[in-house]
Formats: structure tokens, sequence, C-alpha cells
């Protein structure tokens, strides 16, 4: 296996790279495009598993848990060559790869632990049932309520924007167990079957016709307490923990695809004689675009290895809040600037979500949820001024 040359960095970085360039057809995205969004699914569980078969599917995560004790640097060099080959991208185990072990390595118990992780590495989806009707950017204002009886925990209530719920078999789920106190405090963190009496969930259909998210319904849905993760009224700090995930391995990714694909771009452009390098302001802007995710490449390469290094969690949170604000704020931009360069040949484009990142108006439109989702960049900038710069409120 590719896994087993880890030691020799160099070596690894370039069995991984023949080992794309051998594996992952050359048109996989054209016939990806030419499918429909079931059989796409399909295609990522393939990939996946072929990343299974070489030891790269969670090569970070503790060995005991099916990964390869590779550590942070290991997996951003796995995460920069699929990037660099352009290949899929495996929308459909976004919670499985960032939020599952950003939760239960630091905060769930051995037992929980032994029992999710292994099957994940394997390929087994989770999704997220954190933000409700009227509990998103403020997601402490959640009322999906949760009663204890006997061994189990009975949830009524409603979760909105759960992203690839339809195919997932558990969930990890915010509800509220207290109404005294902040509310922060009533908060708490549990695992949920998908196959669960009670629960329905409904896709939401989006105006491109596609359906990543859904709603949640639950009605008496019974949880059993050992799928308690963290303290009971303790989940608002397990959940500082999975968002701080979100915002690091997952936008380490999703940054080097950009950074890649508009690399290429250039160089694309240059040997073409491409029109647009023509213009002084439109190069001016490329190229400003390009340094600025060098920074973010930085940033969150730090915020990485601080949290491998175990720093407190008020310091990863700030560095967080940083890179959500600053990541998704460019990405508007390179909307922006992309449409603008591809004119009417970028308005016809109408590629999955998990194959391109921000290419014609399609990519562009999207970009404007990215400054909603997982913390609109308004509450972003509000935790920096209050909790990093220790401004006062008003």
């Amino acid at each position: 296996m590719i896994i087993d040359l880890k030691s020799d960095t160099r070596a690894f970085r370039s069995a991984i790279r023949d080992w794309v360039a051998e594996t992952l057809p050359r048109d996989w995205d054209a016939v990806a495009d030419r499918g429909s969004e079931d059989e796409h699914m399909a295609y990522q569980r393939w990939w996946f598993g072929e990343l299974a078969k070489q030891g790269l599917s969670v090569p970070h995560w503790p060995s005991a848990y099916g990964g390869a004790d590779l550590g942070i640097t290991g997996q951003m060099i796995v995460a920069d060559e699929m990037a660099r080959a352009g290949a899929p991208y495996l929308g459909l185990y976004v919670v499985t790869l960032n939020h599952l072990p950003g939760t239960l390595i630091p905060c769930g118990n051995e037992a929980q632990r032994a029992r999710y992780l292994p099957p994940a590495a394997g390929g087994v989806v989770w999704c997220q049932g954190f933000s409700e009707p009227g509990a998103g950017s403020d997601l402490a204002s959640l009322r999906c309520r949760a009663v204890r009886d006997g061994d189990h925990y009975v949830i009524n209530g409603q979760k909105i924007w759960s992203s690839m719920s339809r195919y997932a078999q558990h969930c990890i789920l915010l509800v509220r167990t207290s109404t005294e106190g902040p509310k922060q405090a009533g908060i708490s963190f549990l695992i949920m079957d998908m196959d669960t009496p009670g629960l329905d969930v409904r896709p939401i259909e989006q105006i491109d016709g596609q359906a990543d998210f859904s709603e949640l319904f639950l009605s008496d849905v019974r949880i059993p307490v050992e799928n308690l993760v963290g303290e009971e009224n303790g989940g608002w700090k397990v959940a500082q923990a999975t968002l701080a995930s979100e915002r690091g391995l997952l936008a380490f990714e999703t940054a080097e695809r950009r950074r890649h694909r508009m690399e290429a771009f250039y160089r694309e452009g240059r040997a073409a004689n491409a029109a647009w390098l023509e213009d002084d302001e439109l190069r001016r802007q490329f190229m400003t675009l390009l340094a600025d995710m060098q920074a973010s490449r930085r940033l969150i390469r730090e915020l990485l290895h601080d949290h491998e290094n175990g720093e407190p969690h008020a310091t990863t949170a700030m560095a967080a809040a940083r890179i959500k604000l600053f990541e998704t704020t460019l990405i508007q931009r390179l909307g922006d600037l992309t449409t603008r360069i591809e004119g009417l040949e970028g308005l016809d484009r109408q590629p999955f979500y998990s194959q391109r990142y921000l290419v014609g108006m399609f990519d562009y439109l999207n970009s404007f949820g990215w400054t909603i989702s997982g913390g609109s960049n308004e509450i972003m900038r509000n935790l920096i001024a209050e909790r990093g710069l220790g401004l006062p409120r008003g």
C-alpha cells in the first residue's frame, strides 16, 4: 500500500501522484456530468473505496480506529495531491471525514470511538443535525427538545440544512436538554441512527435541481443515553470542537483545490495567449487572489498544527473564525473574477458541486451561501471583535 511509504515524505507524495494518475480515469468528470445525482454519489463511494485500499481515506486518524497515525502533515500531503490531480471531491463524506473525528477523538468516550470510527473509515456516511429554522447563525437558540426517559432520550423537533442526510447511516445531533441558565448551557450532543423510528428526512430541492440538503423532522425519536457525547448539558463545548474541524482540514482541502485550479487556469491562459491576460486590471486582481490564497493556506496550516499540538480552545476558535471570514470572502471575490473572465462561456456550465469550484456563474452564485453556512460572516466578525480583540458589544 502507498501508506507504507509514509516515513519518506518525498516518496510518499510521489507514490500518491503516480497512483492517482494510474487509477483515476482521465475523463471521470465528464462521465460524472452525464450521470444522475445518485450515480455521482456512487462514483464518490467508488473513489473512497479506492483510497481506502491504499490507506489514504483517513490516514491522519489513529491506527486503532482505521487510520495510519499519519498526523496532520501527512494528511495535508494527501489533500494537496488530490487537489493537484483534480480528483473527485468527496462531498458525500464531508461530515464523516471532518466533523466526526473532530468530535469523537477529543470529546467522545472510548466505546464511542471504537464503535463508530472504524466503520466510518470503511465508508459509512454521517450527516449533521445542528441548524434549525430559527437557529442558524445563532445556533445556541436551538429548540429541538430532548427529554430523559430511563435509558433513552426522547427527541421532538426539527433540523434543517442537513447535508447528504439522504445517504447517511448516522447523524451528529444537537438538542436542548435544559431551559435553565444561559442558552448555551442547556445543549447536549447526541449520536442518532438514521433508521430510528420517528425520523422523517425530507430533501430540499434547490433552484439548480439538486438536493444536497434535507430537513429532519423528529417525532418521539428515542436515542440511547450511551449515545451522549460528553456530558449532559455540555454539548456546546463539544460542538465547538466539531465546528473547528470544519474550518481546519475541510477548509485546507477546498482551498488547495481552488489554488491548484487557478494556477492551472493561468498557465493554460498564457499558453493560449488568452485575451483576458491583456487586461491589466483583470491580471492584477488575479495575481492578488493567488497571493491571498497563499496567505489563507498559511493561516489554515497554522490552525491545524495548533489543533495537533493541543493549543487551548480559545486560541483555535478565534483562528477558525478568522479563517472562515477570510476564506468565504475570498471565494466571493474569486467567483466574481472568474465570471468576468469567462464571460458567456461560464454562464452555460452546470457542474456537480463535488467536481469543481467556482467555475462560471453557477459557482459564483453558490459562493454567497458560503458566507452564511457554518456561521455567518457577521457572526464571525462579532466573535473576532468581542472575544478576540476584547471590544465592547454594541
